[in-house]
């Protein structure tokens, strides 16, 4: 029996491998890869690699084994049919057979384009008569601390989420959940909400930066059309810059406050503050 997680070396999960290797055996990890290379730090402590592709579905012909564990970490590629791309590793574990699937997926709540993949995945993987956990991701500190650089060169937070509130949480803390799901009993066919304990508006998230940092730091509050053309404006392609702006607005109508304390709860530790990953990210 083995851990199987895909996206290993993506940002979260590098943390999930990584909390997995203080609770099991190395033998019992088995990390996705898209090369070998990119995993050789875990295979130097033990992990195994099994080299797999999104959008190749023979290369996962042979990933998972009756009785796995697996976490299937969402996709990046926004523009290659995420779903399509999630049905191949629910397609090939069915096949296999294994023991429980968890899914990264998004708010219950959210209603911004960017839920439509995970709400199509979770319809496959339900479909599927797997045994399921729905790990709902809330949204990331990182997702804003790291990238400080043009807030504080401009001394101001821009976004179109007006006076929202986020509860967002570390990635280590969502891994922490995943990790607890992946080698603990009782999480099949289970849904739930993570997010962190306290929810923040940006005008606080300024807030924080100018106590923390000594300078003024202003929250520039403008419209969803606004902040798509200054996304647009910073490179971003338009599509993308409209689905992040989508999200802004989902968090002016609250839809990325988490109240049900799963996260904390499945960690087992209150989550990360959003000012101690102010704090880190400062002075990295």
């Amino acid at each position: 029996m083995s851990i199987v997680v895909t996206g290993a070396t993506g940002h979260l999960g590098r943390h999930v491998v990584e909390q997995l290797l203080e609770k099991v055996p190395a033998e019992q990890v088995t990390a996705v890869v898209r090369s070998a290379e990119k995993g050789a730090d875990f295979a130097a402590k033990g992990v195994k690699l099994a080299v797999a592709d999104y959008n190749t579905p023979e290369s996962f012909d042979s990933v998972f084994a009756a009785g796995d564990k697996v976490l299937l970490i969402s996709g990046n590629e926004f523009d290659k049919g995420r779903v399509g791309q999630h049905k191949v590793v629910i397609e090939a574990a069915k096949a296999a057979g294994v023991a429980l699937f968890a899914y990264t997926s998004g708010p219950g709540t959210l209603t911004a384009a960017l839920a439509d993949d995970h709400r199509g995945t979770e319809e496959a993987l339900l479909a599927s008569g797997l045994p399921y956990t729905l790990l709902r991701n809330g949204w990331y500190h990182e997702n804003y601390t790291e990238n400080l650089a043009p807030v504080l060169q401009y001394g101001a937070v821009t976004q179109a989420a007006g006076e929202g509130r986020v509860s967002s949480a570390s990635r280590a803390d969502y891994a922490a959940a995943a990790v607890a799901v992946l080698t603990g009993e009782g999480h099949e066919n289970q849904t739930y909400e993570l997010g962190g304990d306290e929810a923040w508006s940006f005008a606080e998230y300024a807030a924080q930066l100018s106590e923390q940092t000594g300078k003024e730091i202003v929250y520039n509050s403008v419209s969803v059309e606004e902040y798509t053309g200054i996304l647009v404006g910073a490179g971003l392609p338009a599509p993308m810059a409209a689905v992040f702006a989508g999200v802004d607005a989902s968090i002016a109508e609250g839809q990325l406050v988490v109240t049900s304390g799963d996260l904390a709860r499945l960690a087992g530790r209150p989550t990360t503050p959003l000012s101690e990953a102010i704090t880190a990210a400062l002075k990295g």
